[in-house]
């Protein structure tokens, strides 16, 4: 596929990377104002350019990581010499209805959210699109597949989507600060607590992936009578370890809603 990502931001080089690594035979253009900080995804076959429109009209999709106040400017700027277009959006509080008249009946309106582990392959990329617009999503659905997750949801559950899946990165790394300095306090230095952390975070995740059961069940498997799991973990949710999360995740809710 022929992909075009406007808004050369971490979101959208971090799309480009993943693409260009776990995604076989695709043409990838990105741009940005100002390219010096990103003019090295040359070296990795992604063409980077200034200008929105270079090569647009040959594109099979265009992926919009800008910021909400510059979409009606780029909108301006593309819409002249496009037609037949999917444009993926992964702009925080744009409706797909609202893009959609935007972008006129001749263009096709998807609503993505992924997140900076797109580079890595790892990206839990939630999308949603109208009924009449399934089959040109599909395309786009097997991209983001390629970088990671792609579940396909209504798109009243985008805001959540936002919080759970980018947003939870944030979070996520925050645990992970959380034990590496826990572990520097009982006696590793900073890199090795690091590693082992992070390490044990990313496999915690890939047995859930693997074997689609609740959490509780592996935490079952490592935790014995009178152990020093079970002690651990009753510590930290006396402290208010699960219910500070879950109000986290919330207020971040409340905060993109208003």
């Amino acid at each position: 596929m022929k992909v075009h990502i406007i808004g050369g931001g971490n979101l959208g080089v971090a799309i480009a990377k993943g693409l260009s690594k776990f995604s076989q035979g695709n043409q990838i253009t990105i741009t940005r104002r100002n390219t010096a900080s990103i003019l090295y995804l040359e070296e990795q076959g992604i063409t980077v350019s200034t200008d929105n429109t270079q090569g647009i009209q040959e594109a099979d999709i265009v992926i919009l990581t800008i910021k909400p106040y510059q979409v009606d400017v780029v909108l301006a700027e593309i819409l002249p010499v496009i037609s037949n277009k999917v444009i993926a959006s992964a702009v925080s509080g744009l409706s797909i209805e609202n893009l959609q008249n935007k972008i006129g009946a001749g263009n096709s309106a998807i609503r993505i959210m992924p997140n900076i582990a797109s580079q890595f392959g790892a990206s839990a990329t939630c999308i949603a699109f109208h009924e009449k617009d399934k089959e040109k999503a599909e395309n786009t659905v097997a991209l983001f597949k390629d970088l990671g997750t792609a579940p396909i949801i209504d798109e009243k559950l985008m805001d959540a989507a936002t919080v759970l899946a980018a947003s939870g990165t944030a979070f996520a790394l925050r645990y992970i600060r959380a034990s590496m300095q826990a572990g520097i306090e009982i006696g590793f230095d900073w890199k090795t607590a690091l590693a082992i952390s992070a390490q044990t975070v990313k496999g915690a995740a890939e047995m859930v992936m693997e074997e689609q059961v609740h959490p509780e069940q592996l935490i079952d498997r490592v935790t014995t009578p009178q152990g020093c799991t079970i002690a651990g973990l009753n510590e930290m949710e006396m402290h208010g370890f699960s219910s500070s999360l879950i109000r986290g995740i919330k207020t971040s809710l409340k905060q993109i809603k208003g």
